[in-house]
């Protein structure tokens, strides 16, 4: 689904120039879950926007279900994302004024997707994330954990080949970010193909692939499976 190859992303002013991403050779299979992970500054969440077309890279390729999409100007850019990636971020970024079913329903109307076809994906999504009770209800009348399920809601609803999550935990008490974790889990095991940002090595180990990054580079890229065989071999030793 995505491969990137020899990626940098330098950003520059008048007198210094910060090389956030140096060289990053990476493929992301469909159907894979990834955790991303590294210190602050290390370069993470540069390329979770340059994965999620919020940026292009300075060089190097990036290609998109077969796609080389490096080039690409920003209409082709949003149009792509819009009908590919659902985000979920730490913030949850729901609009205050706007009930939890107009939320989720807002990127149906963006790709301009008929009334009748948006109230049933809306309550279906609102059904399978477990918060269509509170479907009239404003964001600040909800916890932090039911506003994070109508931020999954609202990524899934376009039917996304890709969900990009950034520290979608961050934000909320450990019974709350634990159930969103899960949530994401039984999504990626139902098909769909998730990256996600992290500092926490718990919510990292919910990712059944680890990808760790150290001042722009890639420093280790590792299945889950052979984290497992290697603990295994180091007890046995």
């Amino acid at each position: 689904m995505i491969k990137l190859t020899n990626l940098s992303r330098v950003f520059r002013t008048s007198d210094v120039e910060t090389t956030a991403l140096d060289k990053i050779n990476l493929t992301i299979n469909s159907g894979e879950f990834v955790a991303i992970m590294g210190p602050s500054g290390c370069g993470k969440s540069t390329l979770l926007s340059i994965l999620g077309m919020l940026d292009s890279p300075s060089d190097g390729g990036y290609q998109f279900d077969g796609e080389e999409i490096s080039q690409f100007g920003e209409k082709q850019l949003a149009a792509l994302r819009k009908s590919s990636i659902g985000f979920v971020f730490q913030s949850f970024n729901l609009i205050d004024d706007l009930t939890v079913f107009e939320n989720v329903e807002l990127p149906l109307q963006y790709q301009n997707i008929g009334k009748d076809e948006r109230k049933q994906r809306v309550e279906t999504m609102l059904k399978r994330v477990g918060i269509d009770h509170r479907a009239d209800h404003l964001p600040q009348q909800l916890s932090g954990g039911q506003q994070q399920r109508v931020a999954v809601a609202r990524a899934l609803v376009i039917q996304p080949k890709l969900i990009l999550a950034d520290e979608p935990t961050g934000n909320l008490d450990s019974k709350n970010g634990e159930e969103v974790m899960q949530m994401l889990r039984e999504l990626n095991q139902e098909g769909t193909t998730v990256v996600m940002v992290t500092h926490s090595e718990k919510e990292g180990s919910y990712a059944d692939r680890l990808v760790r990054i150290l001042d722009g580079k890639v420093l280790l890229d590792r299945t889950k499976q052979a984290q497992d065989n290697n603990s295994f071999h180091s007890e046995v030793a």
